[in-house]
């Protein structure tokens, strides 16, 4: 990534040679570990008895390999002080005990506790979306080691950014309007305006946040799109239009709403019992889903929105259609809406609830209206809220695979855990994001390392947490985290910077194909991200030479050494200090005989530096570290 600016071709061939080195050195130094399994930490391996390892008889051959036995867990001490101001203290104790039973009944050995430095960025990246700065690094390193990470975690929910907006509460936001539009349906300004809505919603100016009623709003909300911007969701998803008595059957299908709706809400995949009953979950049939979708049918759009929307030619904003959501008495006014089983043999359902339950005769409600009150009221809404945020901080729910598949076929592993915490959250803090996201986050288990050991390794083991698993960035993790590093952020305007992100997705949409909410085409590999990385953009944003993160290194005076540059840029993109080694591979390694020779040159050195520092922060950038969540 060498610059090729007008310098002398001495200092130049100095510069290329030693950065040649430094991105060599960090390919290794970096190189990609498997996503689910992490790196073994040698010294958290507990040892065996030796005639029972893999090793070689007298003769040098090798015997088969004895299974492996697992001595009973040594279980790490729990040394960080929660706030119990807010209460949690009964949550997560409750969390901590119930793991820690795990561990010691499957004999999982759990890691050793992550270092600070990795907490801060892995709370960070997953509380507002971004890695943290220096500034916020020093802070947090400042503070009472036993306090520092839940005070960590609190000011996280309520850190807000230059405009005054909450950073979690826009992460989060930017999270569900992801699975409740996806990334390329709608159209940009319809994803913003349910963003905004959202990020209201899990920060509000007054009292505090209630997922319930947020969901109720999603499912039954009516208006203009331009001012509830939550009837985007059903405006969205409303599928094909029906043409053949759209009186009696209703104006569409209703079908991707239907699905989508028990899928987020409710933890429920019906889709699978469409066309038939459940191949592997004998709890769900085909009724199920068409009597979710009954309660749907009385729909009335005036339009749904599109990516089509036209754009003014003087100034490029966007002109958003406005829509208008209602509901219809009579539409569909029987209730009742047919479905074939695969034997050709038609049959009706009116609403009908996952537990068989109807409307009221006597209710006044819509039937949407009718079933927000079954959604919310469900002990599934909860328990559905509660594994898919254990899945987001863990990268793993509650659950043995899908965190949004309750059944049969897909069990939950710590029944006790979820029953407990989805009972609390409903009930005792009234369906409050914040409350969930401290108990998770200053329990024992996500404060682990990634790092693994013989007896927590396996696939089979993530489901204990007996180590953080390694999470890919989100593109939109990775590019505001991109925007922090290089300083771009700080460089351009708000809409330049809307712009910037725009483009940024809309690569990853030709790039990587239509991806569903689900996060199924970019699975965040390190060549994917490259992909998206390496434009002009990122490098001219190194390679600047009055703005960006090198260039203020190089300026600054109170960086003068060279080990402080080197800790300075190793802290913005990675998160912590550059360590003894990397600072004596890079700085002072005596195998690199360019720098004592430089250092006795009659040149000027500076160009030598600046381009040598940028080689290192290309690299530092590209490095799966840095694109990792760890």
């Amino acid at each position: 990534m060498t610059s090729t600016r007008s310098v002398g071709p001495r200092v130049r061939l100095l510069a290329f040679a030693a950065g040649l080195f430094a991105l060599v050195g960090l390919a290794v130094a970096f190189a990609p570990e498997a996503p689910a399994q992490g790196k073994k930490d040698p010294k958290s391996v507990t040892k065996t008895d030796p005639k029972k390892g893999d090793k070689a008889d007298e003769k040098g051959e090798k015997p088969e390999k004895a299974a492996k036995a697992k001595p009973v867990p040594s279980i790490p001490k729990v040394i960080d002080v929660m706030d119990g101001s807010k209460g949690g203290l009964e949550q997560v104790g409750f969390i901590n005990e119930h793991i820690q039973k795990a561990w010691l009944k499957e004999k999982v050995h759990p890691s050793a506790r992550c270092s600070d430095y990795e907490f801060i960025r892995r709370a960070t990246l997953d509380i507002i979306g971004r890695i943290p700065t220096v500034e916020e690094i020093d802070r947090y390193m400042s503070e009472t080691p036993e306090r520092r990470r839940s005070k960590l975690i609190d000011r996280l929910l309520e850190t807000k950014n230059e405009g005054g907006t909450n950073e979690f509460a826009e992460n989060f936001a930017t999270i569900w309007t992801v699975m409740l539009l996806t990334r390329s349906g709608s159209g940009p300004a319809y994803q913003d305006m349910m963003r905004e809505w959202l990020a209201g919603q899990f920060a509000p100016k007054e009292g505090a946040a209630d997922w319930s009623k947020v969901a109720t709003e999603l499912i039954a909300g009516t208006g203009q799109s331009n001012e509830n911007a939550a009837v985007n969701y059903v405006l969205q998803h409303l599928g094909e239009e029906i043409k053949e008595n759209p009186a009696e059957n209703g104006k569409f299908d209703m079908v991707p709403v239907t699905s989508r709706t028990t899928k987020l809400f409710l933890g429920t995949r019906v889709q699978c019992v469409q066309c038939h009953d459940h191949p592997f979950n004998g709890e769900w049939g085909q009724h199920h889903f068409w009597g979710i979708n009954a309660f749907f049918r009385q729909v009335d759009p005036s339009g749904r929105p599109t990516m089509m929307a036209k754009k003014k030619k003087k100034d490029k904003n966007t002109i958003i259609q406005n829509y208008t959501l209602k509901d219809s008495p009579g539409l569909n006014p029987k209730g009742m809406v047919p479905y074939e089983r695969r034997n050709a043999v038609l049959l009706f359902t009116n609403p009908t609830f996952l537990n068989d339950k109807k409307i009221p005769k006597d209710s006044t409600l819509t039937r949407r209206q009718e079933l927000a009150k079954f959604v919310t009221t469900s002990p599934y809404f909860s328990k559905a809220f509660v594994n898919r945020m254990w899945g987001h901080f863990f990268g793993k729910g509650l659950t043995k695979d899908s965190v949004d598949d309750f059944g049969e076929h897909n069990p939950v592993v710590h029944t006790e855990v979820l029953d407990k915490i989805a009972d609390d959250w409903a009930n005792k803090y009234k369906h409050d994001p914040k409350h969930l996201i401290r108990w998770i986050c200053n329990s024992q288990a996500y404060g682990l390392s990634s790092a693994s050991n013989p007896y927590n390794d396996q696939p089979e083991d993530e489901v204990f947490f007996g180590r953080m698993l390694l999470k890919p960035m989100t593109p939109e993790q990775l590019f505001e985290s991109l925007m922090i590093a290089t300083s771009i952020k700080a460089a351009r305007s708000k809409d330049e910077l809307r712009d910037l992100r725009k483009d940024w997705l809309d690569k990853l949409v030709v790039n990587f194909g239509n991806d569903e909410g689900e996060e199924g085409t970019f699975n965040g590999t390190v060549v994917q991200a490259l992909m998206l990385m390496n434009g002009e953009d990122i490098n001219m944003a190194i390679m600047d030479p009055k703005v960006g993160t090198v260039a203020m290194v190089l300026a600054n005076p109170k960086i003068a050494t060279h080990e402080a540059k080197l800790n300075y840029l190793f802290k913005t993109a990675l998160g912590r200090p550059a360590t003894k080694a990397e600072y004596a591979k890079f700085i002072e390694n005596p195998k690199m005989r360019i720098l004592p020779r430089l250092k006795s040159a009659q040149i000027d050195s500076a160009p030598f530096w600046r381009d040598y520092y940028q080689d290192i922060y290309w690299a530092l950038l590209n490095s799966n570290e840095f694109m990792l969540n760890h």
